[in-house]
């Protein structure tokens, strides 16, 4: 039996006992049961993906940085909701920011400081401060499935199989099927060109897995995000959650959640109110229970429904998909805190999936700003960025100017996004996209019920309209949004008694009457009871 076999039997053993404790009475990860406390959450609630190397460049290298996110930080949330010159987001999503060698820099090198591309240390602190201070949440990518093929460990693991980092990876023995595929049909075991030896690699073979079998390594990673934490960090992002162990099978998702509930504690004795979100890309059922110990986990299928029934003018089942995901998740764990999104950098950008129709980008974030759960954008959505596949096409420069200007990322050529999409057209033009996100999240932020996990369908009888009831205290909104490219007239039962208030519209055509409501193409309507008539 190799060391890593022995590593996995013990490892194994010490994982499984607190799954089988939480499995014990049904429920497996409620709140009463793992103890945690869910993370506190003030203002909008919106977080914001930024791609650092693309966002503002502080020192005229053409590359973002930390410097540049904290100079621009006005933009994202200037702490004061009257002016109505931000975007009034609560927080901030930077993707990864440790040394590595790619442009993505999803393969890190060193898990304890910051890419010389981005700045250092001490920006990354200041950043933290300034955000703290405009009351920014800010949460990091925590890559940590696999290190770069570059670390240190994995360098000296490949070339001396006697090293104590070669069980920080994982090896192939006698009995290994080197021609094991991944969840996706992708080759999982790569070649040791530095020594002998094969070793797992989920992404490909410059990012080799680490082996959390280990303790030792379970223990690293524990430090680092400690240490980021000491740093100032709120919390993480965390790419490929189900990857840690093979979560497509039962053992390796039972193993994957155990990992996560240890280190959601040991992260809790840093900051009691650390926020974890997870990335977990399958269908709900494989995803509710990460719910058990992250706060948080990205739903996929719900922005997908979203962007199909804009594209298609048709509800593809907006409301009833997030009731019902809504309901699966709390069912795990009662403070489960949903992750809708429209797209993000790994995905072709919203406004290329709507054909470039700012009607419909207003739409789908008008749709996205009235859910539950804890919205995240992606940075130049709100500018109606476009971009497609290769991936560095999704990630292209901010455009902040019409032409070039201050600050402007230069690293890559854009083939999508030129000056005609760009924060200076848009910034003073009320009827813009961006002025829509602007008004979109301040509404959020205004009206708690936009904010709380309640949601209820409303049936409309027609397919060209979604709509759902929000709730929070007295205050119950009724959400509607048309899908289709004409203009809808409802018959709705609840608006049949008493006086109704439009809280807010997307076009001045709208009409409510009693027990009728008139939607224009691609336009939203909230309305809410005038208890003061």
């Amino acid at each position: 039996m190799t060391r890593n076999k022995r590593l996995r039997k013990l490892s194994t053993a010490m994982l499984t006992v607190p799954m089988l404790m939480m499995f014990a009475s049904g429920a497996m990860a409620e709140q009463e049961m793992n103890g945690h406390k869910p993370p506190v959450s003030t203002g909008s609630g919106v977080f914001y993906e930024i791609y650092i190397n693309s966002f503002y460049d502080s020192n005229g290298d053409g590359h973002g940085d930390l410097k540049g996110i904290t100079q621009k930080l006005d933009y994202l949330n200037d702490g004061k909701p009257s002016s109505g010159q931000d975007l009034q987001i609560s927080g901030l999503w930077l993707m990864p920011l440790n040394p590595s060698p790619s442009y993505h820099k999803y393969d890190v090198t060193d898990y304890y400081q910051v890419d010389p591309q981005y700045g250092n240390l001490n920006d990354f602190r200041t950043l933290m401060k300034e955000a703290h201070r405009k009351g920014i949440k800010v949460i990091m990518d925590l890559v940590i499935n696999h290190s770069s093929s570059d670390h240190p460990w994995f360098k000296e693991a490949s070339a001396n199989p006697q090293s104590k980092y070669r069980d920080y990876y994982v090896w192939a023995d006698k009995n290994t099927d080197l021609d094991e595929k991944g969840s996706w049909g992708q080759q999982v075991w790569h070649k040791n060109t530095n020594g002998e030896g094969y070793f797992y690699g989920t992404f490909w073979s410059g990012m080799p897995d680490l082996n959390f079998d280990n303790p030792e390594v379970r223990e690293e990673m524990i430090k680092v995000g400690k240490y980021w934490l000491q740093q100032g960090a709120d919390g993480f992002r965390l790419d490929a959650a189900m990857h840690i162990f093979k979560g497509q099978t039962k053992e390796g998702a039972d193993k994957n959640i155990a990992w996560w509930n240890e280190f959601r504690s040991e992260m809790e004795k840093v900051n009691p109110n650390v926020y974890l979100a997870g990335e977990v890309w399958d269908k709900p059922e494989t995803i509710a229970p990460y719910f058990g110990p992250l706060h948080s986990l990205f739903n996929f299928d719900l922005g997908g429904t979203m962007l199909n029934s804009i594209k298609n003018g048709r509800d593809q089942g907006i409301a009833t998909f997030a009731e019902k995901t809504l309901k699966l998740y709390k069912s795990y764990n009662k403070a489960a805190l949903d992750a809708p999104f429209l797209s993000n950098h790994d995905q072709t950008r919203v406004m290329s999936e709507l054909g470039g129709d700012v009607r419909k980008a207003k739409l789908a974030a008008s749709i996205l700003l009235t859910l539950p759960g804890q919205p995240f954008l992606y940075y130049g959505e709100e500018i109606g960025m476009k971009g497609e596949k290769p991936d560095e096409y999704l990630r292209e420069p901010m455009r902040w100017y019409k032409g070039d200007g201050p600050g402007q990322t230069t690293w890559e050529k854009p083939k999508y996004n030129t000056g005609e999409v760009s924060v200076e057209a848009q910034f003073r033009n009320d009827d813009s996209l961006l002025q829509s996100y602007r008004t979109l999240i301040r509404l959020r932020e205004e009206h708690e019920s936009l904010r709380s996990d309640s949601l209820e369908t409303i049936q409309t009888g027609t397919a060209s309209v979604t709509a759902y009831k929000r709730t929070s205290g007295k205050e119950t909104l009724h959400v509607f949004h048309n899908l289709s490219g004409e203009s809808v007239t409802l018959q709705i039962k609840d608006l049949v008694k008493g006086k109704w208030k439009v809280v807010f519209s997307t076009s001045e055509d709208v009409k409510v009457k009693k027990g009728t409501i008139e939607i224009p193409a691609y336009s939203s309507l909230i309305t809410k009871e005038d208890r003061k008539s």
